[in-house]
């Protein structure tokens, strides 16, 4: 369960000694502003007394005319759209003909339609809001349970973690070897494999077998496929201490159509005790919000 790693800022280097200048003969004088700093310090002041300055007039009338045109479901001709944005026709047209050029706006038979780009940012837009919905949900739950909370599904014939939730005070699993080739020693990987039938759970093995990770790892593809055979469909899968020493694990199973999906958490060995309960509980969690969540995830 990998975590993302922040490397410590450098700390700036002290100021090195002035080198002194040569004497010029002169009587020291008093320091003033620099011309640079002066006409820097100037401009801010006047951009801060008349900011509409810095706003770009034609940029603030193209997006009036974007937004006016996303109104309009079946189109809308310039005409019209001149009007309902107070622009003057020629100027219109120049903004629709640039945004057309650009790919933001298409015409046909004389109407005006959103275009491929414009559609490309919403979508952007919305699978952001999609993230930082799981993003959030998952902090929720991390604090909630006092434990790391990971997001992962199986996707394109790979385990794939997509977020992972943590605090100093309860860190995430450092993914020491790699999780996609040892799906059959984690928590994740098992759960996602539980999901899939057996083709696909073959499949899986034939690309990523078997090894030994820790002492406590299944030991060959047969037993680790009889072990996913008999786990209960849509429970919570647990591992203790097969992929990392020390580290216990639980994974919720989530289906969002065709795709495997779950939500776990990791906890110190020596909170064994806890494990099932706060695999409960986020089980519990995650069946509370299972129709946002299914919205929210991406995939």
């Amino acid at each position: 369960m990998a975590t993302v790693d922040t490397a410590p800022a450098e700390p700036h280097a002290p100021p090195g000694p002035r080198t002194p200048s040569r004497s010029t003969g002169l009587p020291a004088q008093p320091r003033s502003a620099a011309p640079a700093e002066q006409s820097y310090a100037g401009t801010l002041e006047e951009q801060a007394a008349q900011p509409q300055q810095t706003l770009i007039g034609s940029v603030q009338r193209a997006m009036r005319l974007l937004e006016t045109v996303a109104r309009h479901e079946y189109g809308a001709p310039a005409k019209q759209l001149a009007r309902e944005t107070g622009l003057a026709l020629p100027t219109a047209y120049h903004l629709l003909r640039t945004l057309v050029h650009e790919g933001y706006l298409y015409r046909e038979r004389g109407l005006f339609f959103l275009g491929e780009a414009a559609e490309r940012l919403g979508s952007s837009g919305a699978a952001q809001k999609r993230r930082t919905t799981i993003v959030e949900t998952l902090a929720q739950w991390r604090d909630l349970i006092g434990a790391p909370v990971y997001y992962a599904m199986y996707r394109d014939g790979e385990i794939e973690v997509m977020s992972v939730s943590d605090t100093p005070a309860n860190p995430a699993v450092e993914e020491w070897a790699d999780f996609r080739e040892t799906g059959h020693a984690h928590a994740i990987g098992q759960c996602l494999l539980s999901q899939m039938d057996d083709g696909a759970r073959r499949d899986h093995l034939d690309r990523y077998p078997v090894r030994s990770v820790t002492p406590y790892t299944v030991r060959d593809n047969h037993s680790f496929l009889r072990r996913l055979e008999r786990m209960r469909r849509m429970q919570p899968v647990t591992e203790r201490q097969e992929y990392a020493l020390g580290t216990v694990c639980a994974a919720v199973p989530i289906t969002v159509g065709a795709t495997a999906v779950t939500i776990a958490l990791s906890l110190p060995a020596h909170q064994d005790d806890r494990l099932m309960p706060a695999a409960l509980q986020l089980q519990h969690e995650v069946e509370r919000c299972a129709g946002t969540l299914a919205l929210a995830i991406s995939i």
